[in-house]
């Protein structure tokens, strides 16, 4: 028989290697300290300075965050995106030079921010062009397309908004749910074909949303790093979604769920909810920043062909329930389906009152990583013991993607 000395030596020296000891964390802090001291002391000496010539010439970068439009006259954000502190000189509307006031000032070190007002009578409906120039004479210039007041937070607006979110979002994607019964009735063939329509549903949306973040990203000024924003946020997306799923999974295996049964087609559909849900929050987001920048012809566009597009997302959200004969009652559709549908809303809202770029590329990336997630849960359910390519090179299967991919792409065409 063994005796317990061992075990509780064991268990002491399992547990010295779980927790660190006082010291071990002082060690671990010196190197750290001694980093900051020399990161310190190049920031002191700039040893860089010594290298430059007496006169060199100053890099120069300033962004347009954003450009506003109200009864006082043009407001425009400017942000220095270069190493060199840059002096606004001169402010020029329409080639017309304008008074102007900064705040808080004209100087602008790196990453600095300053708001240009502009009293300028601009006219709605025609396009101005905003030039900055700086202390230099290196110009910087912003264009607005067509002219139109900016919407300011209000209940008006903020009830339009969501009327917009309600018409894009919610109402599509409770259509598309509207399907399950007669999902249900279908063979499992059949299923296996909308279930990969599903998947060919989610790749359109993963590939258009992987082009919109790169695009938004490489737009953002280069200090943003805005790519690399874009990466890093759906990567992190992926794996939280895939956490998200195993704590929903556990949750049913412990027998705490909602009265939909133990089975994974629940958790997987909620997983296709939430991945939409953030698609749609970008989808928000780009209608709001639309009315907020004066691309009022934009926005109405959006909103059509989203409406459209997002139809067929309730259907990506049952189909593995009907696939699996999962009985849902009312209940349960209208909670997936507000998960689907409702952060179009705040994305709106967001968009309209509040548009930052870098947020736009952030939320981008979290509704590509979302979407990829899904995705890949899917085709893992589809596929089940057999093999990937096996499974997908069905007929049925590649109909079915091919399927999805086509109405995806047919349906965004209205998006322009």
């Amino acid at each position: 028989m063994t005796s317990d000395v061992p075990t509780k030596e064991r268990a002491t020296e399992n547990s010295a290697d779980v927790s660190p000891s006082r010291t071990a964390w002082v060690l671990a802090l010196v190197p750290l300290a001694l980093l900051a001291a020399l990161l310190l002391g190049i920031v002191w000496s700039d040893p860089a300075q010594s290298l430059r010539p007496e006169s060199y010439p100053l890099v120069e970068r300033l962004a347009f965050q954003r450009v506003m439009l109200d009864e006082t006259g043009i407001v425009a954000s400017i942000l220095n995106d270069g190493p060199d502190v840059v002096t606004i000189a001169q402010v020029l509307v329409d080639d017309a030079y304008w008074m102007f006031s900064a705040d808080p000032g004209t100087e602008l070190k790196h990453l600095g921010r300053t708001t240009l007002r502009i009293p300028y009578p601009w006219v709605e409906g025609e396009a101005h062009i905003v030039k900055v120039l700086t202390s230099t004479g290196t110009p910087f210039e912003y264009e607005i397309a067509v002219a139109v007041s900016t919407p300011k937070p209000s209940g008006r607006f903020l009830a339009v908004f969501t009327l917009i979110g309600l018409y894009v979002g919610v109402i599509p994607v409770a259509i598309g749910l509207l399907w399950f019964p007669f999902l249900a009735r279908l063979s499992s063939r059949s299923m296996d074909f909308l279930l990969a329509l599903t998947v060919g549903l989610l790749l359109f949306l993963l590939v258009d949303g992987v082009q919109e973040g790169l695009e938004s990203g490489s737009a953002l000024p280069d200090a943003m790093q805005g790519t690399a924003l874009f990466v890093l946020g759906a990567f992190g997306a992926f794996l939280l979604l895939e956490g998200v799923g195993g704590w929903l999974r556990r949750q049913k295996g412990a027998g705490t769920g909602d009265g939909s049964g133990d089975s994974g087609a629940w958790v997987l559909a909620v997983l296709i909810a939430v991945g939409i849900g953030l698609h749609n929050f970008g989808e928000g987001l780009a209608i709001g920043s639309a009315f907020s920048l004066g691309e009022a012809a934009l926005g109405s566009l959006l909103i059509v062909g989203f409406t459209l597009h997002n139809t067929t997302e309730g259907l990506a959200i049952v189909a593995p329930l009907a696939r699996a004969r999962q009985r849902v009652g009312i209940g349960h559709l209208v909670r997936l389906g507000l998960i689907g549908g409702v952060p179009t809303i705040a994305g709106a809202w967001l968009g309209g009152f509040v548009y930052s770029p870098v947020w736009a590329v952030l939320f981008l990336a979290l509704g590509v990583g979302a979407i990829a997630q899904v995705a890949f849960q899917i085709v893992r359910q589809l596929a089940g013991d057999r093999p990937v390519v096996r499974q997908l090179a069905q007929g049925s299967v590649l109909a079915g993607l091919l399927a999805g991919f086509g109405v995806m792409y047919a349906t965004g065409m209205l998006v322009g």
